[in-house]
């Protein structure tokens, strides 16, 4: 049993807590993959600074039937083109951030080719993120269900859109602070796109 680490779940382009959990829980970190898909959360959106304030990115999953499907067998709905309006999205928010053109590239495949299984594509996409913020971390993965994990802080719960985002969380510049002032606890992609190198130390 792994001791004195975290379990937490797979979002998509999780938001700056979520690696701040994960960097001071490092290396001992477990992902939730066996529990039932919940709505409304960070598993399937991020949020993003837009010049109007939050906007949120939602990846649509395929409507399946009423009993709980575990999440690492959602799949991702592709009957529109989602993952067009999430990289313009991108594009429009951060292109005068400091480092978005840093890190395009790598970040554009995820927009164009089609993936089947939502924890699959954000598994790829925590990687990726994970190797830009230079974070020593290979994260193991839960066999089965479990409630309660008494030797890990449990974050499944915790980090969520509609619950209050931590008061400490030290600010850095964001593209549009004149319009809306700081906001807390986007998408950790809001910290690369303006800090870049530097994210690990706002984490």
């Amino acid at each position: 049993m792994m001791e004195n680490g975290a379990l937490l779940p797979m979002f998509y382009l999780p938001p700056v807590s979520y690696f701040t959990a994960l960097n001071q829980s490092k290396p001992n970190i477990l992902i939730e993959k066996h529990e039932h898909f919940p709505k409304q959360t960070y598993r399937n959106r991020a949020n993003i600074y837009s010049p109007d304030g939050v906007l949120a990115l939602v990846v649509p999953v395929v409507k399946g039937a009423k009993v709980h499907t575990p999440v690492k067998d959602v799949k991702i709905s592709n009957d529109f083109a989602w993952q067009r309006l999430h990289w313009m999205s991108l594009q429009s928010c951060y292109r005068r951030s400091a480092y978005f053109e840093f890190y395009e590239d790598e970040f554009a495949h995820f927009y164009e080719e089609q993936f089947t299984f939502l924890f699959d594509y954000n598994e790829q996409l925590l990687h990726l993120l994970l190797k830009f913020l230079k974070l020593p971390v290979k994260p193991q993965y839960t066999n089965e269900y479990e409630r309660n994990y008494p030797m890990l802080t449990d974050y499944r719960n915790n980090i969520h859109p509609k619950k209050n985002v931590p008061s400490e969380q030290k600010p850095y510049f964001q593209v549009f602070e004149e319009r809306n002032g700081f906001l807390k606890d986007l998408s950790i992609v809001d910290l690369l796109f303006n800090q870049g190198p530097q994210s690990v130390n706002y984490l």
